[in-house]
This record gives C-alpha cells, structure tokens and sequence, in this order.
C-alpha cells in the first residue's frame, strides 16, 4: 500500500511529461536554437538520457520527501472525507434516514392493503416495500396501530385517528374520532379499540364509524357547571377497582381481551369484545365463562389475583393468551396453549390454562453454572418471545482461577408457540413449540464498549409481534464518539438495527419478495426517489431532535407489526 502511494506522484509527473515528449516543441525548442543543422532534424541520445535521469530524480526526490516530510500527512488528507457536519439534503447510503427523519417525520405502511389501511388512496392490494403515508406526512404520533382491517393512531395533541374498511367501507380514509381525551396508547381486538388517557382513563370504542354514531353515547361532564352532554360518539369507560392514587399505565389486547397494568404493579383483564366473550383462559380468572361471570357489564375488569404480591412491570398478550412479567424476573403466562405458547406442554385435554404460572427459565440452563433472568416479554397471535440476562456463575467444583468468563452476563432471546411461517426466528417451520427454542441470531451479541473499556452485551430495545411476522430492534449503541448529540444534523450517528421475520404471503416483511423467513433478516431502507438511490439497509432511528413544521420536537422512530400489515413510524 505505501509503494503504491510513493509511485503515484511519480506517475503523475511522467504522464504530465509525455506530450511535450512525443511532440518535441515545447521542450526541444531551445535546442534546436543552439544546435547544428543535423542536431535540429535529430535530438542527440545525450539529451534524451538527460531527460531520463531528470525525471528518475524529480520522482526519487517526490517519494523521499512524502516518506520523510509532512507531504505524507497533506497527502492523504486531501484524498479522505473530512468529518464535517453531515448535510441534511446529502442522499448517500449512511445518511438517507437521517436526512429524511430530519426533514420530514411520518409514517411508513407495508403489507396487505385489502382494506386500504396501507394505503387509502391506492388501488394495489399489496404493497410491497416501505411506502410514506401521506396523511401523517410531517407528523409525530404518540401510537400506533394497524390490523389488516382496519388502522389507528394516537396524534402528538392526544386525539384518535381511525381508517381502513373495517372503520368504514366507503369512508375508509382516516378521520378523527375520539378527540378531548388527551390518549396516550391504544389496543386493537377483533371489533374493538381500548384506549388509555393520560389519566389513566381506558376508553372501549368501536372499530366500525356506523357502531360509533348508532351505538348508546355517555353523558360527558363539563368544567362548566350544569353544562354537560352526551359524547358525540359512543364509547364505554372501563374501571378497575383502584387504590387511592393508583391508575392505569399500560394496556395490551388480543382479539377479544385487553390487560391492564397500574401504578402499583397490579393486573386487570377484561372482555374487548363485542360479540365474543373470552373463553380460552386469557382472562386470568379461574372458572371465568360467559356463564359464570358475576353480574354486571360484560366487559368489567378482573384484577389477576394470583398475581397478588408480586410487582408486575411488563405485560405482553397474543391473540388468545396472556403474559406478565415481575420486578423480580419471574414470567407468568396463561390462556390458550393450542401452539405451545405459553413454553409448557400442549395437552389436548387441556388446551388452556386459565390460572397464571411461572415460566421455569432455569429450565434452559445449567443451573450450577448459570444465573437467568427474565428481563422482557413481547408476544402476538400465536407466538411468545422473552429474553433472558444470563449470568456466568462459579461451579461447586470449579477453580476460580481458571474460569475467564466468570460474571460475564449473555443477552440471549427465546421463543415458543406457532412457528409454521417461521414467527419463532429460529431457523425452524414447525407448527407447535410448547417447549422454548433459542433464537441464536438474536442472542449472544455483544460490542464494545468504549466508556466501560469492556465488552457489553446487546439487548433487545423494542419487539412488535404481528399475528405471523415479528420486527426486532437492537439496543445496539448509535454513536461511535464520545459524546451522545441530540441531533443527527451534527454527528456521524446511525439508527438502531433492526430485524424482520415469519410470514410474508401479504409482502408484510418488506423486503419485496413473498417467500417467509424463518430467520431475522435485515431490508432496504424505503426509497423516495424516483432517481436510483444507494442501497442502504433499514435502521431504527434513534431519539434526537427535528423540525416539525415551524417547531423543533424530540422524536424517535418505532416499529409496530400487526394482522399481515407492517409500520415504521415517528413517535413522539
């Protein structure tokens, strides 16, 4: 390599020689003037070997300098980019998001558009690769979500955005519903939409605008004494019993059950139905049936009593099962077990369990040489995934000295459950894995890091399970300096990876192709340009600060997978 530099000045200098060489004027002019008759028609060999040893020296003394002067360091300077403030409007491969979430949040909606939740204004049936969604064009939202039939989301001032057919089959474009309430998260069951306030309110909406107008409306108060009225849409509150200070922080659902975590680490279930009463266990409540439920509305919260006495932090549920996991790393799971979903063995005599138990993570690993900890959930349709913080412990019968990964702690992400399109990530098509199966490409990652001066392991930032396909982000670091920089115009940051697997049959992975993947794989960043672009591969943004109209807002970009359709958004 450092030949090849000191030719190179060389180089340059004979092919600037050459045509004063081969045509003789500009060079041999002046002597010719001094020379005889014969010499003009003639040069003499002594002044072409004068030539020789000139340009031999000039390149000798070109390549002496650049060893042992500053040439060297001028040299190479001039040829290598400088780390200059990174150009917003520059569309080359490592800056294409950053320049588009700086300039411009939004949506991006693949998948099934049968309903025209991808895209309301197209005619295509499926979209194929990442593609903007005009309505949210410059817009950040506090949630959202997507089915196949229909679409939702939460706008920066609180209020709920509906579209797709199952909302309307002739107004299917998105329209503002529920406004005042000042929402914070939502969850979509079969025929209903549960949404969380910042108060901790949880309102139950129909999915269907004609449900919405025809259906019983509330009686809303007024900060104006005597001044109250009827909701302009109906819509039903849900109410878990609640301790004095205590609300509601966090919802999920399944096709006919939402769960709600509080404050205080407590559960609550309910019916998110309004045709169908939950039946598989996912309530939580042992002997709960439509037939056994207490009097009462349909659709009352059950506090998850076996879970009492245990502070619960996440929550995750499926289309038919439920998950909850606690301070101390501990997993309990129940409802249906069809797929082996809840990591236990499927009986058909029993195919649901409706009374909450630990997931045994011990289970998995030697336990006189390893210490596991439960640290996440995430879950949907049919398919649960957890990871685990596994911490190299000392054996009885092991020397200290001689274990060099004693107090190392492995990242490392488990799945079970319905793994026929390849949701488990695991390499595997397999219809049920009731026993938990390693996803290797997702576990044992790690990078270095500069402020410990230690090797860190990568976790799992985000997970979003669809009914069939799941998107994974690492938790991987987005800057390689020093300092952290709250805006992306001003460093050489980049996004968080991310991964995408399972079913594919609606393009709902994204990467352009209708084959499933039965492992994580990565795609293409979504192209806005009619012009070819560089091929870059997708990333997750990271929190930083950009435009939003004439305000600059922090903002970050989230995954969410739902029914056959996939989203990227810009979440507030």
């Amino acid at each position: 390599m450092l030949a090849n530099r000191v030719r190179q000045p060389a180089a340059q200098f004979t092919r600037h020689l050459r045509p004063t060489l081969a045509t003789g004027r500009s060079l041999n002019a002046p002597w010719r003037r001094l020379a005889s008759g014969k010499a003009k028609q003639t040069p003499s060999n002594w002044i072409t070997t004068s030539l020789g040893v000139a340009v031999a020296g000039t390149a000798g003394f070109l390549g002496y300098s650049y060893l042992t002067s500053n040439w060297k360091d001028t040299w190479i300077d001039s040829q290598l980019p400088k780390n200059e403030v990174v150009d917003i409007n520059d569309l080359r491969a490592d800056f294409i998001q950053e320049k588009r979430s700086l300039k411009s949040p939004g949506v991006y909606t693949w998948g099934s558009n049968e309903y025209k939740v991808v895209d309301p204004g197209s005619k295509d049936t499926d979209v194929k690769i990442p593609r903007r969604f005009k309505y949210f064009n410059g817009q950040v939202l506090r949630d959202f979500k997507v089915d196949e039939k229909s679409g939702a989301a939460i706008t920066e001032n609180g209020d709920l955005v509906q579209w797709g057919k199952g909302f309307s089959e002739t107004e299917f474009k998105p329209s503002e519903t529920l406004t005042g309430k000042n929402l914070i998260s939502l969850a979509l069951s079969e025929s209903r939409l549960i949404a969380l306030s910042s108060d901790g309110n949880i309102y139950s909406v129909p999915i269907s605008k004609s449900e919405q107008t025809s259906g019983p409306k509330a009686r809303e108060s007024s900060w104006v004494p005597f001044w109250g009225g009827k909701s302009a849409l109906s819509y039903r509150i849900l109410k878990p019993a609640l301790k004095l200070g205590e609300k509601v922080t966090t919802i999920c659902g399944g096709q006919e059950h939402v769960v709600m975590l509080t404050s205080s680490g407590r559960v609550f279930t309910a019916a998110s139905s309004t045709e169908k009463y939950p039946s598989l266990g996912q309530l939580g409540v042992p002997g709960l049936t439509w037939s056994t439920r207490p009097s009462g509305p349909a659709d009352q919260c059950h506090e998850v009593t076996t879970l009492k006495g245990s502070k619960v932090t996440q929550i995750a549920s499926g289309d038919y099962h439920s998950l909850a996991l606690t301070k101390d790393g501990r997993l309990f799971a129940w409802g249906d077990n069809s797929f082996g979903q809840l990591g236990v063995e499927f009986e058909p005599s029993a195919a649901f369990k409706d009374t909450p138990f630990t997931l045994p993570a011990e289970k998995y690993y030697r336990k006189a040489f390893y210490s596991p900890t439960i640290t996440s959930v995430a879950a949907g349709g049919a398919t649960t995934f957890f990871t685990v913080d596994s911490k190299r412990i000392l054996g009885s019968e092991e020397d200290a000295t001689k274990v060099r990964d004693l107090g190392t702690v492995t990242a490392e992400t488990w799945s079970c459950g319905r793994g026929i399109w390849g949701t488990l990530g695991a390499g595997k098509w397999i219809h049920i894995q009731d026993s938990p199966t390693k996803v290797k490409d997702l576990s044992g990652l790690g990078e270095y890091d500069e402020k410990m001066k230690q090797l860190a392991p990568i976790r799992l930032r985000h997970m979003s399970v669809g009914t069939n396909h799941v998107a994974a982000v690492l938790d991987n670091k987005t800057t390689i300096s020093a300092k952290n920089t709250n805006s992306l115009d001003k460093s050489k940051d980049f996004g968080y990876e991310v991964f995408w697997w399972g079913g594919n049959e609606h393009f709902q992975l994204g990467t352009g192709k209708r084959s499933n993947q039965s492992r994580p794989t990565h795609i293409k960043a979504p192209s806005e340009s009619k012009k070819p672009e560089p091929e870059a591969r997708l990333q997750i943004m990271p929190r930083h600060k950009g435009p939003v109209g004439k305000r600059t807002m922090s903002m970050e970009q989230r995954v969410e997978c739902g029914r056959h359709v996939s989203a990227i958004y810009s979440a507030v």
